[in-house]
């Protein structure tokens, strides 16, 4: 059981996994536990990673299922044994949402993370004062010991692009360029950040221009992430007004990969937005407040 009782991320990955294998040799869960000599449940609670499947478990199931190529068994077996390790974020578990603890670890794993934002600056892009002008803007009170930490935890999060870490992808729609929701100031520091970053070869920010209509209002904000070298999309965050929430059924990452594709198809290139941020940098003081 994972540590907790609680599912992980990598043990729902690992669970997701599984199940996809099973379908698509079609066995049914009464199936797959004769398969490792067990009661259908604990097939049931390894599929939504509330149990982490043994190696010999893995290897015996994959066999039947006829996906036991060496690449995905090492792969599996690899999130099993990590199912249950420590990550960094768990040390403000305290001042932490669970959902925002998924959100993390997703990213902390993921090889590709693709985002859509109509409304802010991604926070992986934010720059400390953005982060701090829109907390203090949000109407529920954030104890600033609280803010300190949420920035603690957000630089980390950013070394992992910093570090080419992961291929990153944003697509911004153009309000967030053309109108503040911070200071000027900090806007256009913001905006010199996200130009600065998006010359770095793992990272593309694109801009979804006014023009390109009702495709804004497509969806809310959301991210997907991948993990091996291929970016299939493999799980999915939303933001909402009660926090975050993961979709990783096969019918929602179908959905969100292909929202992501429409919205990159209509969003600026890469050169062509940057363009577009550099002239809202050079629009007067007072013509962007």
């Amino acid at each position: 059981m994972p540590a907790g009782g609680r599912p992980t991320v990598r043990s729902r990955r690992l669970g997701a996994a599984l199940r996809r294998y099973r379908q698509a040799a079609g066995f049914d869960q009464p199936q797959a536990a004769e398969v490792i000599a067990a009661h259908q449940t604990r097939v049931s609670r390894i599929e939504t990673g509330h149990v982490i499947a043994r190696p010999i478990e893995i290897r015996a199931m994959l066999k039947a299922y006829g996906a036991d190529e060496p690449e995905v068994r090492v792969k599996l077996e690899e999130l099993a044994k990590q199912s249950n390790r420590r990550g960094w974020w768990l040390e403000h578990a305290a001042h932490l949402r669970p959902d925002y603890l998924d959100h993390i670890a997703l990213e902390d794993d993921a090889t590709y993370i693709r985002e859509w934002q109509p409304v802010l600056v991604p926070g992986l892009l934010q720059i400390p004062a953005y982060t701090e002008g829109n907390i203090a803007a949000d109407p529920n009170y954030v104890a600033p010991e609280l803010v300190a930490d949420l920035l603690k935890v957000r630089k980390v999060r950013q070394a992992k692009i910093e570090e080419g870490g992961a291929t990153y992808s944003a697509i911004l729609w153009e309000g967030v360029v053309t109108h503040p929701l911070v200071s000027t100031e900090v806007h256009r520091d913001q905006l010199s950040a996200i130009l600065e970053i998006g010359t770095r070869k793992n990272v593309t920010v694109q801009v979804l221009p006014f023009g390109a209509g009702a495709l804004a209002a497509l969806t809310s904000a959301f991210s997907t992430f991948s993990f091996d070298a291929e970016p299939i999309v493999e799980a999915v965050t939303l933001e909402n007004l009660r926090g975050t929430s993961v979709l990783e059924g096969p019918e929602d990452l179908t959905a969100y990969a292909n929202a992501y594709d429409l919205l990159r198809s209509a969003a600026l290139a890469p050169d062509a937005s940057a363009k577009l941020i550099r002239r809202a940098l050079r629009t007067p003081k007072e013509d962007t407040s």
